[in-house]
């Protein structure tokens, strides 16, 4: 019982270790309001986040970014940013706000700064049609068509 436990703990922890700035919701309906919860999973080649900075994609609109304890943060219409922390190294932390989504369909990419104490770390790569594995890949939401007649809160 004991070497499951710590079998499933290890298989959990693992996704977190090579951890990139990511979303984690993967698809949404087009035209809703949607919850983004972008997942920082590490700091700066070991220096802790003090700053993170997501570029909203053309056709999102209205952003309400969630406050977090310890953190500032402001927001345009094309950007919000959290700063203060520190966010260590050894620690993951969420970094939440609300959008309307576009009505486009199809895949958009978020281009994040994340700003350490030494260092920065750009997540804005956005893959080709050759499907190579990128350094720093930006995290995307896949926009669905909404379905005919469905409202959209």
């Amino acid at each position: 019982m004991t070497i499951r436990l710590l079998f499933a703990c290890a298989a959990l922890a693992a996704p977190l270790a090579h951890a990139h700035v990511t979303l984690e919701q993967t698809s949404a309906t087009a035209g809703a309001y949607q919850k983004l919860t972008f997942r920082a999973g590490h700091g700066c080649k070991g220096s802790p986040t003090h700053t993170l900075t997501v570029n909203l994609p053309d056709g999102f609109n209205g952003a309400k970014p969630m406050p977090k304890t310890g953190w500032s943060v402001s927001a345009t219409p094309n950007q919000v940013t959290w700063k203060g922390g520190p966010l260590l190294d050894a620690h993951y932390d969420e970094f939440v706000m609300q959008v309307k989504l576009p009505a486009s369909v199809g895949r958009h990419y978020f281009k994040v700064t994340q700003l350490c104490d030494e260092g920065r770390m750009d997540w804005d790569a956005i893959p080709d049609a050759s499907g190579a594995k990128l350094a720093s890949p930006a995290p995307f939401i896949e926009i669905l068509p909404a379905a005919a007649g469905a409202p959209h809160h």
